[in-house]
């Protein structure tokens, strides 16, 4: 495992972080299938795991494994502030003590304002008194790290930046985000500062794992014929000597492998001008072929009429990235369409996901062209056609 240091506290973290978003999950977090993959992680040298107060279950989760497995030792935890949770001071320390109780665990390493997204969210926060509370906290050595993460625009991260003495930062960066929220110039920034930086959504939600298109895998391929396409995004960011941790919600055996080979292979300034041309080319394809930039992140869920919005997009964008017919199948599926349909059509343009969405998507709007695109006139009598075929009512 590769580390790098965090020059505000000198602690080694591992280039490879554990994002605890997307734990395995059936109804609730397959606790079972989590513990093997923490433990395999932490076996490996990740020492970074990320989580949040409103990852449904996440951090019981993690606090549990790392309990039973006596490993809270040997590894640093992240957790989140929600501020919006927040309306009066003593909100915070009523959030604070329940994640110490769900992660078993007398102090959090790294700690976050979460989704700060410009600097009115911040000075709300410190009207109520969350400078003092952190300097409280600090120095009774509940909170080692402070820091916040970030979804907005980049010139409100550049002021937030400025606005408190921060110990580390998070955003969300990867090949086809270099100019996006925070982007390039604030990864920069940041580093300026001295500050470590957390990148989270390294592969835009899984689709620079799973959806290059085929155009795009060949040309990688051509180049580095045995790394996968996550390789491919993981060592482009660690090839940036700005990026400290990269977070990966790995909820598989061979997502973690493959990951964990990638972080030991990577090192900064690593990359050939001809690995960055092929980088460049697919972000091209990319740009063609990919209309929403969902992250499937499920902040604006669940939807007031049902609507499967994270679904709907992930097939829409499928519908161009690898044909329609390959699209069609996954909104299909997605969206439950032959037993009970949560599809585009079900939006009534109430806007609260909107409000959510950290990626700042007009959903709405959005999911008028997915309905448009994906529930055609003759879509209502193809689904006809299927229940009968398959036995059912219409």
């Amino acid at each position: 495992m590769q580390y790098r240091t965090d020059p505000k506290s000198e602690n080694r973290l591992s280039a490879l972080g554990f994002g605890c978003m997307r734990f395995p999950r059936g109804i609730s977090i397959d606790l079972a299938k989590s513990e093997k993959l923490v433990a395999e992680a932490v076996g490996n040298g990740v020492n970074y795991f990320d989580t949040a107060y409103i990852y449904g279950g996440s951090e019981d989760a993690l606090g549990e494994i790392l309990r039973k497995n006596n490993l809270r030792g040997k590894v640093y935890i992240a957790t989140k502030l929600p501020h919006g949770n927040c309306k009066r001071y003593e909100d915070f320390d009523r959030i604070f003590s329940e994640q110490l109780s769900r992660l078993h665990t007398e102090y959090i390493d790294y700690y976050l304002i979460h989704n700060l997204s410009d600097l009115e969210s911040w000075k709300r926060v410190v009207s109520l008194g969350i400078e003092k509370w952190i300097a409280e906290k600090k120095a009774s050595g509940q909170i080692r790290q402070i820091g916040f993460s970030f979804h907005g625009a980049q010139a409100e991260f550049m002021k937030l930046l400025d606005a408190f003495a921060w110990e580390f930062c998070q955003i969300q960066y990867n090949y086809m985000n270099e100019n996006y929220q925070a982007g390039l110039a604030g990864l920069r920034k940041a580093h300026e500062k001295g500050l470590p930086v957390i990148v989270m959504e390294p592969l835009l939600g899984g689709k620079l794992a799973n959806g290059v298109p085929k155009k795009g895998i060949s040309l990688m391929r051509e180049v580095r014929p045995q790394a996968s396409p996550a390789a491919w995004a993981l060592k482009w960011l660690w090839n940036q000597p700005e990026v400290t941790v990269v977070l990966s919600g790995m909820n598989a055996p061979e997502q973690l492998a493959d990951n964990i080979k990638a972080a030991e292979e990577s090192e900064a300034g690593a990359m050939t001008e001809k690995e960055l041309a092929v980088i460049e080319k697919v972000k091209g394809i990319f740009e063609e072929r990919y209309k929403v930039p969902c992250t499937g992140c499920n902040y604006c869920m669940p939807c007031p009429h049902k609507v499967n919005i994270p679904a709907c997009f992930a097939a829409y964008n499928a519908s161009y990235a690898n044909g329609f017919v390959t699209g069609m199948t996954q909104y299909m599926t997605g969206t439950n369409a032959l037993h009970s349909p949560n599809g585009a059509a079900k939006c009534k343009n109430c806007g609260l996901c909107e409000k959510k969405c950290p990626q700042h998507i007009k959903i709405p709007s959005e999911l008028a062209k997915v309905k448009k695109r994906m529930e055609p006139f003759w879509f209502g009598l193809m689904l006809g056609i299927a229940k009968r075929f398959m036995g059912g009512k219409e």
